[in-house]
């Protein structure tokens, strides 16, 4: 009888233990809610923005240095042309002709299968990284003499990358619908774009599944140069 009186006991100082570590940990908060997942989400939007903003404030520092420097580095006319054709392709000053624009977006909330297609997994629904990248290598290869992604301009170090539906690019983060935009030649452009197989297999889903294409030729478009950082970052051993 003491035996079991002795294990009921324990038995309720377990579970008040339970409810004391529980309290503790949600501080009158909800475990089961998402406040945490929001207080990130609300924290990748800020840095975002502050992100923006440091890369205004570096393109209007870097506008005067080039201004001085334009004034007072004494380069001889052929000097000053070779470096503005070095700046047209590293694709840090403004570029304007006729272009191609891209728009891509996930499939509709209430997206289902068309007739013929297996019903959609959740990844078949949203734009991936492999999407958007097929899309900027499709119009270099068409000959794009630049390229914008949203409102940035891409330069040879640019990456690409995607979070989960999210797109993180030069340290900005970007929610779909996701528009490329190239200068160029827009027939050799939308041939590119046709050609390219990775799109191929995009535009499947689109059939099946509703995700967004679309694909407008433009006139007299100007892209803004690149204006955040050159500085490359790489992993570094830690000693």
């Amino acid at each position: 009888m003491w035996a079991v009186r002795g294990l009921t006991a324990a038995v309720f100082a377990l579970a008040g233990l339970i409810f004391v570590t529980s309290a503790n940990t949600a501080k009158g908060t909800n475990l089961r809610s998402d406040s945490s997942l929001l207080k990130l989400s609300d924290l990748i939007r800020e840095r975002s923005e502050n992100n923006g903003r440091l890369n205004d404030a570096v393109a209007g520092a870097r506008a005067d240095v080039d201004a001085l420097a334009q004034r007072d580095d004494g380069s001889t006319k052929a000097e000053d042309a070779r470096l503005k054709a070095l700046e047209k392709a590293a694709g840090t000053t403004k570029i304007s002709g006729d272009s191609v624009s891209v728009t891509l977006n996930d499939a509709p909330p209430d997206a289902t299968a068309n007739p013929g297609y297996p019903e959609p997994q959740p990844n078949d629904l949203v734009i991936h990284q492999q999407d958007l990248q097929a899309v900027v290598n499709a119009l270099w290869q068409g000959g794009a003499q630049g390229i914008q992604v949203m409102d940035q301009r891409l330069i040879s170090t640019s990456a690409v990358r995607c979070v989960g539906n999210t797109l993180i690019l030069q340290g900005r983060v970007y929610s779909p619908p996701y528009k490329v935009t190239a200068v160029g030649d827009p027939g050799k452009l939308k041939r590119a774009l046709n050609d390219s197989t990775a799109i191929q297999n995009y535009l499947l889903y689109v059939k099946a599944y509703g995700l967004g294409w679309k694909v407008d030729e433009n006139e007299a478009v100007t892209l803004p140069g690149y204006s955040g950082t050159v500085d490359l970052h790489y992993a570094q051993p830690v000693e």
